[in-house]
């Protein structure tokens, strides 16, 4: 187990049980609250005091639970469990506190799932660096397609806890994961799982790559009918190979290119299945066009393609990927095509906050005039610039970090012209736009990829996409 404790997925009784929630924020204060409900003794314990924290624990407290703020290392006396926010570090006071007691350790997702009734909805489980959200989107379109009862739920549209005690009946929920909740739920076992990329990300609150793909791995565990496997991505099919699966469950791959049996792929524009088809040496099942996908970028079709493994393994038919695909619309700021001016597209992904989503936004587009930086959070840029040098005609640089990504260019892209903005007050989107349009040829994309995160100068990435739109309608509007 990756929290390093021995669990078991008894049902488990709460009444009088003394249980800590570790965190406020959107997961601890509905933990607390289903505990209290339960019958349970609950103590919450935060780090921080802050103004939020304070109307938080008000709240809580008004309902009878106990709360400590400013004190998230101490073990509360007579803990019998800990139900821990996902974002808090493996290696904190209280959880070494927690682990010398015996005490056991979960997440909001294994209290989730240690909840479910006895006639509770299958779990269909995404993780991966980049594209999580988008895929369980796409999964819960597919299904709502095939005329199931589901939701997204996780990271993501309704909560766990709502969703497994809700009033609200489900046949299967498509279930987004982080690595951090992977975590802290050791008992989880879905009825199939995919994993959809490995790249350096949070290693600094997993320690290592190694403990970081481990957390990740963990997803497969116990899968009923399918693992789903990346086949550009040798790590994600070794985790595949680690997991302890119940007999009969089957390794699937998803691939850009001609699948092999056992795996989707794309064959002159289709999605095809070779993998949940009679005779699948021989015989492919059409589940819908390329052109069916929005936007069909290729990192998108492979977000399709595992949504549809995931779909295909619960049985879902062909015709159901197909018009769920086509249902489906992406959420903002995620490759939205905002204008085109005087023949050049303008593109927005705010969301691309790292170097692996960037490169796959930058794999999309023949000839980019690429707009980045902000907050580098550790990452390096030279393999990202490498990939992308001969797209770029050329790069504005805006943000805390921006010489990072300057000094990358320089080495791997020297005869790329580039226009570093040294400035974070808010017209600095305007100028970074206006300067991408003096650059950009007819038939160019100017493309908002950052690969950074955008706290330095916006409160998020939504932030960070509405100015770049607004600058954009702001040049559309003077043409006009």
């Amino acid at each position: 187990m990756g929290s390093g404790q021995v669990t078991s997925s008894e049902p488990f009784d709460f009444q009088g049980k003394h249980v800590t929630v570790a965190g406020l924020g959107v997961s601890g204060v509905p933990a607390a609250k289903v505990l209290h409900g339960l019958g349970a003794v609950v103590t919450v314990v935060n780090d921080g005091a802050d103004e939020r924290a304070r109307a938080q624990a008000a709240e809580l407290e008004a309902l009878g639970i106990t709360v400590r703020l400013g004190d998230g290392d101490t073990l509360p006396e007579g803990t019998e469990l800990i139900v821990t926010a996902p974002g808090w570090k493996p290696d904190k006071p209280l959880f070494t506190a927690a682990r010398e007691a015996a005490v056991e350790i979960w997440g909001d997702v294994e209290l989730a799932w240690r909840l479910r009734g006895p006639d509770a909805a299958d779990w269909l489980a995404v993780t991966g660096t980049n594209g999580k959200t988008t895929t369980v989107q796409m999964l819960a379109s597919i299904l709502k397609a095939a005329g199931l009862r589901t939701a997204a739920v996780g990271n993501i549209g309704v909560s766990l806890l709502d969703a497994v005690l809700g009033e609200e009946k489900y046949d299967v929920l498509a279930v987004e994961l982080s690595s951090y909740q992977l975590h802290w739920a050791p008992s989880l076992r879905a009825h199939s799982a995919a994993v959809l990329n490995l790249a350096p990300d949070h290693l600094d609150w997993h320690g290592s790559m190694e403990a970081y793909a481990a957390d990740k791995g963990r997803i497969y565990e116990g899968n009923r009918v399918a693992c789903v496997y990346n086949v550009a991505d040798k790590a994600t099919e070794d985790l595949v190979r680690e997991a302890d699966v119940e007999e009969g469950c089957r390794a699937i791959g998803f691939t850009l290119g001609t699948p092999a049996p056992s795996q989707l792929g794309v064959v002159e524009g289709i999605l095809v299945d070779r993998a949940f088809v009679e005779n699948r040496q021989k015989n492919a099942q059409e589940l819908a066009e390329v052109a069916d996908v929005d936007p069909p970028a290729p990192h998108n079709i492979a977000n399709a393609l595992a949504a549809a493994a995931l779909a295909r393994a619960y049985g879902v038919p062909a015709k159901a990927v197909r018009d769920g695909l086509r249902a489906f619309t992406p959420d903002a700021h995620r490759i939205a095509h905002v204008a085109d001016v005087d023949g050049v597209a303008y593109v927005d992904d705010s969301k691309a906050t790292n170097t692996h989503a960037a490169e796959a936004s930058l794999a999309a587009y023949e000839s980019i005039v690429w707009i980045a930086g902000g907050l580098a959070k550790g990452a390096v840029f030279d393999e990202l610039v490498a990939k992308a040098a001969k797209r770029l005609r050329g790069a504005v640089l805006i943000g805390a970090d921006r010489a990072l990504i300057r000094e990358a260019l320089a080495r791997h892209a020297p005869e790329v012209p580039v226009v570093d903005l040294d400035r974070t007050d808010t017209g600095a989107m305007r100028a970074a736009v206006q300067e991408a349009r003096r650059l950009a040829r007819p038939g160019d994309t100017v493309l908002l990829a950052p690969a950074c995160a955008s706290m330095d100068m916006f409160v998020n990435y939504n932030k960070r996409g509405d100015a770049f739109a607004d600058a954009v309608r702001e040049l559309g509007s003077a043409e006009g």
